[in-house]
Protein backbone atom coordinates (compact mmCIF):
# COMPACT_ATOMS: atom_id res chain seq x y z
CA UNK A 1 0.00 0.00 0.00
CA UNK A 2 1.25 3.40 -0.74
CA UNK A 3 2.31 6.30 1.71
CA UNK A 4 -0.49 8.75 2.03
CA UNK A 5 1.33 12.34 1.87
CA UNK A 6 -1.29 15.41 3.30
CA UNK A 7 0.26 18.44 1.31
CA UNK A 8 -1.01 22.08 2.60
CA UNK A 9 -2.69 23.47 -0.43
CA UNK A 10 -2.53 26.97 -1.36
CA UNK A 11 -3.82 26.22 -5.21
CA UNK A 12 -0.28 28.19 -6.14
CA UNK A 13 2.33 26.97 -8.42
CA UNK A 14 5.04 25.87 -5.05
CA UNK A 15 1.90 22.92 -3.82
CA UNK A 16 0.63 22.62 -6.98
CA UNK A 17 3.93 21.24 -8.83
CA UNK A 18 4.08 19.22 -5.71
CA UNK A 19 1.25 17.08 -6.25
CA UNK A 20 1.99 14.82 -9.22
CA UNK A 21 5.97 15.15 -7.93
CA UNK A 22 5.48 13.62 -4.61
CA UNK A 23 3.40 11.14 -6.27
CA UNK A 24 6.41 10.33 -8.46
CA UNK A 25 9.04 10.59 -6.26
CA UNK A 26 7.92 8.93 -3.38
CA UNK A 27 5.23 6.52 -4.95
CA UNK A 28 2.90 8.24 -2.49
CA UNK A 29 -0.98 9.09 -2.28
CA UNK A 30 -1.49 12.29 -2.25
CA UNK A 31 -4.06 14.78 0.25
CA UNK A 32 -4.60 18.49 -0.24
CA UNK A 33 -6.17 20.25 2.27
CA UNK A 34 -6.68 23.99 2.22
CA UNK A 35 -7.69 26.28 4.39
CA UNK A 36 -10.35 29.72 3.22
CA UNK A 37 -8.44 32.41 5.72
CA UNK A 38 -10.57 35.01 3.99
CA UNK A 39 -8.44 35.51 1.67
CA UNK A 40 -10.57 36.09 -1.34
CA UNK A 41 -9.60 35.38 -4.82
CA UNK A 42 -10.54 32.27 -6.22
CA UNK A 43 -13.61 30.56 -5.13
CA UNK A 44 -12.29 27.50 -2.82
CA UNK A 45 -14.26 24.76 -4.72
CA UNK A 46 -12.06 25.95 -7.69
CA UNK A 47 -8.67 25.62 -5.52
CA UNK A 48 -10.40 21.70 -4.20
CA UNK A 49 -10.81 20.19 -7.88
CA UNK A 50 -7.55 22.02 -9.37
CA UNK A 51 -5.67 19.97 -6.41
CA UNK A 52 -7.97 16.40 -7.99
CA UNK A 53 -6.89 18.22 -11.18
CA UNK A 54 -3.46 18.27 -10.52
CA UNK A 55 -3.20 14.21 -9.21
CA UNK A 56 -4.35 14.52 -5.58
CA UNK A 57 -6.77 11.45 -4.33
CA UNK A 58 -8.20 13.13 -1.84
CA UNK A 59 -8.78 17.02 -1.54
CA UNK A 60 -10.72 19.07 1.33
CA UNK A 61 -11.33 22.37 1.98
CA UNK A 62 -12.24 23.76 5.58
CA UNK A 63 -13.68 26.93 6.45
CA UNK A 64 -11.53 28.45 9.06
CA UNK A 65 -12.54 32.23 8.33
CA UNK A 66 -14.23 32.74 11.71
CA UNK A 67 -11.55 30.39 13.23
CA UNK A 68 -8.87 32.41 12.31
CA UNK A 69 -10.12 35.51 12.88
CA UNK A 70 -10.94 34.87 16.78
CA UNK A 71 -8.19 32.61 17.89
CA UNK A 72 -5.65 33.86 15.84
CA UNK A 73 -6.52 37.45 14.74
CA UNK A 74 -7.86 39.02 17.28
CA UNK A 75 -4.74 38.15 20.08
CA UNK A 76 -2.74 39.27 17.40
CA UNK A 77 -4.28 42.35 17.95
CA UNK A 78 -4.15 42.36 21.40
CA UNK A 79 -0.08 42.11 21.36
CA UNK A 80 -0.45 44.96 18.84
CA UNK A 81 1.49 42.61 16.31
CA UNK A 82 3.91 44.30 14.48
CA UNK A 83 7.22 42.42 13.48
CA UNK A 84 9.87 45.04 13.31
CA UNK A 85 7.47 47.73 14.07
CA UNK A 86 5.68 47.51 10.77
CA UNK A 87 4.59 43.62 9.81
CA UNK A 88 1.36 42.45 10.94
CA UNK A 89 2.11 38.76 10.70
CA UNK A 90 0.00 38.50 8.38
CA UNK A 91 1.96 35.01 6.66
CA UNK A 92 2.46 33.77 10.40
CA UNK A 93 -0.56 34.01 12.13
CA UNK A 94 -2.08 31.39 9.55
CA UNK A 95 0.56 28.64 9.63
CA UNK A 96 -0.01 27.32 13.39
CA UNK A 97 -3.98 26.65 12.25
CA UNK A 98 -2.99 25.38 8.89
CA UNK A 99 -0.47 22.71 11.22
CA UNK A 100 -3.40 22.11 13.27
CA UNK A 101 -5.62 21.17 10.40
CA UNK A 102 -3.19 19.28 8.64
CA UNK A 103 -2.93 17.06 11.53
CA UNK A 104 -6.74 16.30 11.92
CA UNK A 105 -6.53 15.06 7.85
CA UNK A 106 -3.75 13.29 8.75
CA UNK A 107 -5.16 11.26 11.70
CA UNK A 108 -8.79 11.38 9.53
CA UNK A 109 -6.86 9.60 6.62
CA UNK A 110 -4.10 7.67 8.02
CA UNK A 111 -1.34 10.13 6.38
CA UNK A 112 1.96 9.42 7.89
CA UNK A 113 3.66 11.97 5.63
CA UNK A 114 2.80 16.00 6.06
CA UNK A 115 3.90 18.36 3.12
CA UNK A 116 4.43 22.08 1.74
CA UNK A 117 5.80 23.66 -0.62
CA UNK A 118 7.91 26.27 1.65
CA UNK A 119 11.51 26.89 0.30
CA UNK A 120 15.09 26.60 2.60
CA UNK A 121 15.34 30.29 2.29
CA UNK A 122 11.71 31.00 3.86
CA UNK A 123 10.40 31.10 7.62
CA UNK A 124 7.40 29.25 6.47
CA UNK A 125 9.51 25.77 6.52
CA UNK A 126 10.33 26.92 10.34
CA UNK A 127 6.60 27.65 10.82
CA UNK A 128 5.41 24.58 9.67
CA UNK A 129 7.82 22.08 11.18
CA UNK A 130 8.02 23.63 14.29
CA UNK A 131 4.36 23.36 15.27
CA UNK A 132 4.13 19.93 13.56
CA UNK A 133 6.96 19.15 16.44
CA UNK A 134 4.47 20.06 19.10
CA UNK A 135 1.74 18.96 17.84
CA UNK A 136 2.69 15.75 15.93
CA UNK A 137 5.62 14.42 16.10
CA UNK A 138 5.17 11.17 15.10
CA UNK A 139 4.51 12.78 11.15
CA UNK A 140 7.64 12.87 9.03
CA UNK A 141 8.02 15.80 6.84
CA UNK A 142 8.59 16.39 3.49
CA UNK A 143 9.29 19.75 1.54
CA UNK A 144 10.04 19.12 -1.83
CA UNK A 145 11.11 22.80 -2.98
CA UNK A 146 13.45 22.33 -0.22
CA UNK A 147 14.37 18.75 0.14
CA UNK A 148 14.76 18.03 -3.45
CA UNK A 149 15.99 21.63 -4.92
CA UNK A 150 13.35 22.64 -6.60
CA UNK A 151 13.97 26.20 -7.90
CA UNK A 152 11.26 28.77 -9.00
CA UNK A 153 11.55 28.57 -12.32
CA UNK A 154 12.22 24.63 -12.50
CA UNK A 155 9.09 24.70 -10.66
CA UNK A 156 6.90 26.46 -13.38
CA UNK A 157 9.06 24.52 -16.38
CA UNK A 158 7.66 21.41 -14.43
CA UNK A 159 4.21 22.67 -14.12
CA UNK A 160 4.31 23.82 -18.27
CA UNK A 161 5.55 20.63 -19.34
CA UNK A 162 2.81 18.74 -16.97
CA UNK A 163 0.06 20.95 -18.26
CA UNK A 164 -1.33 21.70 -14.66
CA UNK A 165 -3.90 24.02 -14.09
CA UNK A 166 -2.23 27.04 -12.46
CA UNK A 167 -1.64 30.82 -13.72
CA UNK A 168 2.00 31.72 -12.09
CA UNK A 169 4.04 31.73 -14.91
CA UNK A 170 7.29 33.32 -16.27
CA UNK A 171 5.52 36.33 -17.14
CA UNK A 172 3.65 36.57 -13.89
CA UNK A 173 6.96 35.61 -11.39
CA UNK A 174 5.30 36.94 -8.45
CA UNK A 175 4.73 34.62 -5.16
CA UNK A 176 1.82 35.78 -2.83
CA UNK A 177 0.61 34.92 0.18
CA UNK A 178 -2.99 36.22 1.23
CA UNK A 179 -5.65 35.90 3.91
CA UNK A 180 -7.91 37.77 6.02
CA UNK A 181 -5.71 39.51 8.24
CA UNK A 182 -3.46 40.49 4.49
CA UNK A 183 -1.63 40.10 1.59
CA UNK A 184 2.31 39.12 1.24
CA UNK A 185 3.88 39.68 -2.55
CA UNK A 186 7.58 38.66 -3.10
CA UNK A 187 9.68 37.66 -5.83
CA UNK A 188 9.88 38.82 -9.59
CA UNK A 189 11.19 42.68 -10.15
CA UNK A 190 10.65 43.19 -6.28
CA UNK A 191 13.64 41.51 -5.26
CA UNK A 192 15.97 44.06 -6.76
CA UNK A 193 14.91 46.23 -3.53
CA UNK A 194 15.81 50.09 -5.39
CA UNK A 195 12.67 48.74 -7.72
CA UNK A 196 9.33 50.82 -6.55
CA UNK A 197 6.48 48.12 -6.56
CA UNK A 198 3.84 49.07 -9.22
CA UNK A 199 0.53 49.19 -8.77
CA UNK A 200 -0.26 45.65 -9.97
CA UNK A 201 1.32 44.41 -7.07
CA UNK A 202 -1.66 45.53 -4.93
CA UNK A 203 -5.06 44.47 -4.63
CA UNK A 204 -5.96 44.83 -1.33
CA UNK A 205 -5.48 48.65 -1.63
CA UNK A 206 -6.25 51.42 -3.64
CA UNK A 207 -3.71 54.17 -4.22
CA UNK A 208 -3.55 56.04 -1.51
CA UNK A 209 -2.69 59.41 -3.83
CA UNK A 210 -6.16 59.47 -6.06
CA UNK A 211 -8.04 62.03 -4.20
CA UNK A 212 -11.35 60.50 -2.81
CA UNK A 213 -13.70 61.78 0.40
CA UNK A 214 -12.29 60.76 3.99
CA UNK A 215 -14.24 57.93 5.55
CA UNK A 216 -14.58 58.21 9.31
CA UNK A 217 -15.08 54.80 11.44
CA UNK A 218 -15.97 54.25 15.11
CA UNK A 219 -14.23 51.30 16.32
CA UNK A 220 -15.49 49.29 19.87
CA UNK A 221 -13.63 47.14 21.96
CA UNK A 222 -14.22 44.67 24.79
CA UNK A 223 -11.27 43.79 26.60
CA UNK A 224 -9.24 43.79 23.61
CA UNK A 225 -11.77 42.48 21.16
CA UNK A 226 -13.56 44.31 18.72
CA UNK A 227 -17.27 44.18 18.46
CA UNK A 228 -18.95 46.84 17.05
CA UNK A 229 -18.03 48.95 14.19
CA UNK A 230 -20.55 52.14 13.83
CA UNK A 231 -22.55 50.73 16.39
CA UNK A 232 -23.22 47.76 14.40
CA UNK A 233 -22.30 44.20 15.98
CA UNK A 234 -20.40 41.87 14.41
CA UNK A 235 -18.06 38.68 15.15
CA UNK A 236 -14.44 39.63 14.66
CA UNK A 237 -14.24 38.30 11.01
CA UNK A 238 -16.71 40.63 9.86
CA UNK A 239 -14.92 43.97 11.35
CA UNK A 240 -11.68 42.64 9.87
CA UNK A 241 -13.58 42.21 6.40
CA UNK A 242 -15.51 45.03 6.57
CA UNK A 243 -12.36 47.65 7.71
CA UNK A 244 -9.93 45.65 4.77
CA UNK A 245 -12.74 46.97 2.09
CA UNK A 246 -13.26 50.62 3.97
CA UNK A 247 -9.44 50.86 5.26
CA UNK A 248 -8.23 48.97 1.56
CA UNK A 249 -10.10 51.86 -0.44
CA UNK A 250 -8.51 54.54 1.04
CA UNK A 251 -5.14 53.16 0.75
CA UNK A 252 -4.27 51.48 4.05
CA UNK A 253 -2.10 49.30 5.00
CA UNK A 254 0.49 49.30 2.63
CA UNK A 255 4.05 48.27 3.67
CA UNK A 256 7.76 47.59 1.72
CA UNK A 257 10.12 46.23 3.80
CA UNK A 258 13.42 44.53 3.94
CA UNK A 259 12.92 42.08 7.12
CA UNK A 260 15.31 39.81 8.54
CA UNK A 261 13.96 36.62 8.15
CA UNK A 262 14.86 33.86 10.81
CA UNK A 263 17.72 32.17 8.63
CA UNK A 264 19.52 35.07 8.79
CA UNK A 265 18.82 36.57 5.56
CA UNK A 266 17.58 39.48 4.89
CA UNK A 267 14.52 39.93 2.18
CA UNK A 268 12.54 42.41 0.57
CA UNK A 269 8.24 41.55 1.09
CA UNK A 270 5.49 44.19 -0.35
CA UNK A 271 2.51 43.63 2.32
CA UNK A 272 -1.08 45.05 2.27
CA UNK A 273 -3.25 44.95 5.27
CA UNK A 274 -5.69 47.88 5.51
CA UNK A 275 -8.01 46.12 8.33
CA UNK A 276 -5.38 45.05 10.50
CA UNK A 277 -3.23 48.31 10.60
CA UNK A 278 -6.45 50.52 11.38
CA UNK A 279 -7.75 48.37 14.32
CA UNK A 280 -4.11 47.73 15.59
CA UNK A 281 -3.86 51.86 16.06
CA UNK A 282 -7.52 51.64 16.86
CA UNK A 283 -6.72 49.55 19.83
CA UNK A 284 -2.48 50.75 20.69
CA UNK A 285 -4.56 53.91 20.95
CA UNK A 286 -7.46 52.69 23.56
CA UNK A 287 -4.58 50.55 25.87
CA UNK A 288 -3.53 54.26 26.10
CA UNK A 289 -6.46 55.45 27.73
CA UNK A 290 -7.00 52.25 29.94
CA UNK A 291 -3.67 50.83 30.91
CA UNK A 292 -1.87 52.26 33.49
CA UNK A 293 1.75 53.58 33.07
CA UNK A 294 3.73 50.78 34.27
CA UNK A 295 1.71 47.84 32.85
CA UNK A 296 2.13 49.80 29.66
CA UNK A 297 5.63 49.93 29.40
CA UNK A 298 5.95 46.51 30.11
CA UNK A 299 3.57 45.26 27.55
CA UNK A 300 4.63 46.90 24.88
CA UNK A 301 8.34 44.86 25.28
CA UNK A 302 5.48 41.68 25.70
CA UNK A 303 4.19 42.53 22.59
CA UNK A 304 7.43 42.89 20.49
CA UNK A 305 8.75 39.23 21.63
CA UNK A 306 5.55 37.99 21.48
CA UNK A 307 5.43 39.40 17.42
CA UNK A 308 8.98 37.85 17.26
CA UNK A 309 8.14 34.13 18.76
CA UNK A 310 5.39 33.78 16.16
CA UNK A 311 6.93 35.57 13.25
CA UNK A 312 9.47 32.81 14.09
CA UNK A 313 6.74 29.73 13.97
CA UNK A 314 6.92 29.38 18.13
CA UNK A 315 3.04 29.60 18.17
CA UNK A 316 2.79 26.83 20.58
CA UNK A 317 5.99 27.43 22.71
CA UNK A 318 5.92 27.71 26.89
CA UNK A 319 6.99 31.32 26.46
CA UNK A 320 4.23 32.39 23.91
CA UNK A 321 2.06 30.52 26.39
CA UNK A 322 2.97 32.33 29.21
CA UNK A 323 3.11 36.15 27.08
CA UNK A 324 -0.67 35.32 26.51
CA UNK A 325 -1.73 35.14 29.90
CA UNK A 326 0.33 38.64 30.86
CA UNK A 327 -1.43 40.25 27.65
CA UNK A 328 -5.12 38.53 28.48
CA UNK A 329 -4.49 40.19 31.44
CA UNK A 330 -3.39 43.54 30.34
CA UNK A 331 -6.86 43.59 27.99
CA UNK A 332 -9.91 43.51 31.07
CA UNK A 333 -9.72 47.27 31.03
CA UNK A 334 -9.82 47.47 27.39
CA UNK A 335 -12.84 48.48 26.51
CA UNK A 336 -14.21 51.74 24.93
CA UNK A 337 -14.56 53.11 21.24
CA UNK A 338 -12.39 54.71 19.13
CA UNK A 339 -12.58 57.00 16.32
CA UNK A 340 -10.80 57.03 12.96
CA UNK A 341 -10.55 58.65 10.08
CA UNK A 342 -9.46 56.82 6.68
CA UNK A 343 -7.84 58.85 4.06
CA UNK A 344 -5.11 58.93 1.77
CA UNK A 345 -3.11 55.98 2.81
CA UNK A 346 -3.97 56.79 6.91
CA UNK A 347 -5.71 55.87 9.98
CA UNK A 348 -5.74 58.56 12.33
CA UNK A 349 -7.42 58.23 15.28
CA UNK A 350 -9.37 61.47 16.22
CA UNK A 351 -11.37 60.45 19.36
CA UNK A 352 -11.43 57.87 21.91
CA UNK A 353 -13.74 57.40 24.91
CA UNK A 354 -14.09 54.33 27.50
CA UNK A 355 -15.85 54.20 31.10
CA UNK A 356 -12.38 52.46 31.98
CA UNK A 357 -10.61 55.22 31.06
CA UNK A 358 -7.60 56.70 33.16
CA UNK A 359 -7.76 59.90 31.99
CA UNK A 360 -9.08 62.67 34.33
CA UNK A 361 -10.03 65.77 32.44
CA UNK A 362 -9.49 67.72 36.05
CA UNK A 363 -5.83 66.40 36.35
CA UNK A 364 -5.11 67.31 32.77
CA UNK A 365 -6.50 70.76 32.14
CA UNK A 366 -4.63 73.49 32.66
CA UNK A 367 -7.88 75.98 32.84
CA UNK A 368 -10.22 76.80 35.64
CA UNK A 369 -11.53 73.49 37.58
CA UNK A 370 -7.78 72.01 37.58
CA UNK A 371 -7.46 69.81 40.51
CA UNK A 372 -3.46 68.69 39.98
CA UNK A 373 -1.60 69.77 43.17
CA UNK A 374 1.16 71.80 41.47
CA UNK A 375 2.88 72.06 45.02
CA UNK A 376 3.80 68.63 45.38
CA UNK A 377 5.68 68.71 42.04
CA UNK A 378 8.84 70.50 43.75
CA UNK A 379 9.37 68.11 45.74
CA UNK A 380 8.59 65.16 43.68
CA UNK A 381 11.14 66.61 40.98
CA UNK A 382 14.06 67.11 43.54
CA UNK A 383 13.49 63.35 44.71
CA UNK A 384 13.48 61.58 41.40
CA UNK A 385 16.71 63.48 40.47
CA UNK A 386 18.29 62.48 43.41
CA UNK A 387 20.56 59.57 42.33
CA UNK A 388 21.69 61.60 39.17
CA UNK A 389 21.92 63.97 41.25
CA UNK A 390 24.77 62.29 43.16
CA UNK A 391 26.14 60.05 40.61
CA UNK A 392 27.20 63.58 38.89
CA UNK A 393 28.56 64.92 41.60
CA UNK A 394 31.06 61.84 42.51
CA UNK A 395 32.36 61.48 38.95
CA UNK A 396 32.83 65.26 39.41
CA UNK A 397 35.10 64.41 41.95
CA UNK A 398 37.24 62.10 39.96
CA UNK A 399 37.90 64.38 37.60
Amino acid sequence: MSDKVVLAYSGGLDTSVAIPYLAEKMDAEVVCVALDLGQGGEDMEVIRKRAMDCGAVESIVVDAKEEFAADFCVPALQANALYMDRYPLVSSLSRPLIVKHLVSAARRFGGTIVSHGCTGKGNDQVRFEAGLAALAPDLQVIAPARDFAWTRDKAIEYAEAKGLPIETSKKNPFSIDQNLWGRAVETGFLEDIWNGPTEEVYSYTADPAQPRPADEVVIAFEEGVPVRIDGRALTPFQIVDELNRRAGAQGVGRIDMVEDRLVGIKSREVYEAPGAIALIAAHMELENVTVERDLARFKRGVDQRWSELVYDGLWFSPLKSALDALIAEAQKHVSGEVRMTLHGGRATVTGRRSEKSLYDFSLATYDTGDTFDQSLAKGFVQLFSLPAKIAAGRDAKRA
